[in-house]
């Protein structure tokens, strides 16, 4: 037996790259209607390393994949099946992750766990979902007890319901409030496609249809440019008779997949990687279900926490939008304007779409890209609630800003 072993430091882990599927609706006449949910994220996962042709694919140690409803075509351990379907190496392992609609921001902080402790170097991950073919919660069989032993109140199953509690528990999380930022979050998601800022992080995808036949799905098909006020003013509120939560300060069901790839800092450099952002820290909380919407809050403070920083060093946010009075409450409680010109530069889920556990992977590639753009800020955050009432968080650092502190390279000590 060995009397001594290395004792390895913590790593860098750096976000090389991310790609997504154009995102469709989730409807019979939807973009992916007829494509297979697996097939999405092949075409994501191919996309990427297309765009990194440096890479060896047989340097990836890991993929993994989320999904919140894991059956039929979104089935069968993701990771490793896409794996395969991709052509990766079959040398190359993989697995299924599910937090809901933290899947891929989950996927991405596990396997970056593993390689800053040394036991990786190089991932894949990501997250999809066709919600057209699996609605959210479609076949769960929720234990009674939840219900019959008030482990959690009878709404907390219901997302929608949980943000009309957000309503009611902070009456001044208006309507009128939700309804605006809805707008607001069209707005600028037309504004950013219309200056490349969207389309360049799409992986083109083949799409049939039994009327129409093949096409080439290269755009998004959810938003609604040119929303008004007065458009959305008088939307139905589906989870409860005169509620605030519409279609139009909501999420749409989506259907789509997002991938990226993570890799230590002194592969990056190896292998003449970009590196888009490092991760500085990241924390996931729970909050009463009923109320999933707050669960941004505790996480943002524990991984603000966990790197010694305040929410005042934060210069770019990426919150994802499931419902508006989400955002709105968590910008009330750090004391931030409903348009904070930090947040959601390019809009967000409302206008785009959310399809549950690839939009972790999502947030991450707009940030990277708007590090890009503005390399005098240094830290950003991607965050978002998650159902059954969870939140979480991922901290960024920028690496175009001046005093960028990642690529250094410590030596690992050793115990004898």
């Amino acid at each position: 037996m060995p009397i001594s072993a290395q004792r390895r430091a913590v790593r860098d882990v750096v976000f090389v790259e991310g790609v997504r599927t154009p995102f469709g609706k989730a409807r019979p006449d939807g973009l992916y209607a007829h494509t297979r949910s697996d097939d999405l994220a092949v075409k994501a996962v191919r996309e990427l390393l297309r765009r990194r042709p440096e890479l060896p694919t047989e340097r990836i140690d890991e993929v993994a994949l989320a999904a919140t409803t894991q059956t039929g075509d979104q089935g069968l351990t993701l990771g490793r099946s896409v794996a395969v379907l991709a052509g990766l190496p079959l040398t190359v392992p993989g697995f299924a992750i599910d937090r809901m609609c933290a899947g891929a921001m989950t996927a991405v902080t596990t396997t970056a766990s593993a390689i800053g402790f040394g036991q990786q170097d190089v991932t894949l991950a990501g997250g999809l979902e066709h919600m057209g073919h699996h609605p959210m919660g479609f076949d769960a069989d929720p234990n009674p007890r939840f219900v019959s032993e008030k482990l959690v109140d009878s709404s907390a199953l219901v997302m929608g319901a949980t943000a009309e509690n957000i309503h009611d528990r902070h009456p001044h999380l208006t309507k009128e409030r939700a309804d605006a930022y809805g707008v607001a979050s069209q707005a600028k998601y037309a504004a950013a496609l219309a200056a490349g800022q969207i389309t360049a992080d799409l992986a083109p995808v083949a799409v049939r249809s039994p009327e129409l036949g093949w096409g080439l799905a290269t755009a998004d098909e959810l938003a609604r440019p040119g929303t008004t006020l007065e458009d959305i003013a008088d939307l139905k509120t589906p989870f409860r008779p005169g509620g605030r939560v519409t279609a139009g300060n909501a999420s749409p069901l989506t259907d789509g997949a997002a991938v990226c790839l993570l890799a230590d800092g002194d592969t990056v450099a190896e292998l003449g990687l970009p590196a888009r952002m490092r991760l500085v820290s990241f924390a996931y909380a729970g909050v009463p279900p009923e109320v999933m919407s707050i669960g941004p809050i505790p996480a943002t403070e524990r991984a603000l926490a966990n790197a010694g920083l305040s929410i005042e060093d934060i210069g770019l946010f990426e919150i994802n939008e499931a419902f508006a009075v989400q955002v709105l409450a968590f910008l009330d409680h750090f004391a931030m304007p409903d348009d904070d010109p930090r947040v959601n530069l390019y809009g967000g889920a409302i206008a785009v779409g959310h399809p549950l556990a690839s939009s972790g992977v999502r947030l991450m590639t707009q940030l990277a890209r708007q590090f890009a753009e503005h390399p005098e800020v240094r830290y950003g955050l991607t965050t978002m609630c998650v159902g059954l009432g969870m939140g979480g968080t991922v901290i960024w650092e920028n690496p175009h800003h001046a005093d960028y502190s990642g690529h250094t390279t410590a030596a690992a000590p050793t115990e004898n």
